[in-house]
């Protein structure tokens, strides 16, 4: 997705050990109309999957997951990190390592919100080693419903994450794909049919 990918040009800082900063259009401050892009993008991509659902991890994913269902027309369930009050019994969890926090978290999504007819599009800001995908992998799993592919805003190629995902027969669409953040700058992997 070339708006994107310029987007990540303009205002992406590269850290080190990887990491890439988007917190001024995605994970901090959010860029709306980018957003509701990102979303028809995905609901584009997955048209034919009859979707009853999206999911994502709270809570850099709440937002283009938010556009998809809009997009889509179907419910969004953000699987929570953090115990509530009023979410206490009934929950579906699996735990999930952070790779840019370096912690594991405890994610959880109510049963109650769930229906084992369910057709699950999985969606996340960042795909690197494919925890938070795998974790909710595993709920889906808990649940029994059926996930037809995940939606990755940003792809990071050069990390096992996608690949470890396709192997388990995952559909996994990235938006934009990057090859390397070699010396702090940010290439992007071509797609087909690109110049």
């Amino acid at each position: 997705m070339k708006e994107l990918e310029e987007k990540i040009r303009q205002f992406g800082t590269v850290l080190p050990g990887n990491v890439l900063k988007v917190d001024a259009f995605l994970n901090h401050q959010v860029d709306p109309v980018l957003m509701q892009h990102i979303g028809q993008e995905f609901a584009a991509r997955f048209k034919d999957a009859k979707i009853t659902k999206v999911w994502t991890v709270e809570s850099s994913g709440i937002a283009p997951a938010v556009m998809t269902g809009l997009a889509l027309g179907v419910p969004v369930i953000f699987a929570r990190k953090h115990k509530s009050l009023t979410l206490n019994s009934g929950m579906y969890t699996a735990d999930v390592y952070s790779y840019t926090k370096k912690t594991t978290n405890r994610i959880s999504i109510s049963k109650r919100y769930v229906d084992k007819t369910d057709r699950v599009l999985l969606i996340d800001d960042f795909l690197a080693n494919g925890q938070a995908v795998e974790g909710m992998l595993q709920i889906a799993d808990q649940a029994g419903v059926e996930v037809v592919g995940a939606g990755i805003v940003i792809e990071k190629c050069f990390q096992p994450g996608s690949a470890e995902l396709a192997a388990k027969g995952v559909r996994v669409e990235s938006l934009a794909k990057v090859s390397s953040l070699a010396d702090g700058q940010v290439s992007f992997k071509q797609t087909e049919g690109e110049d």
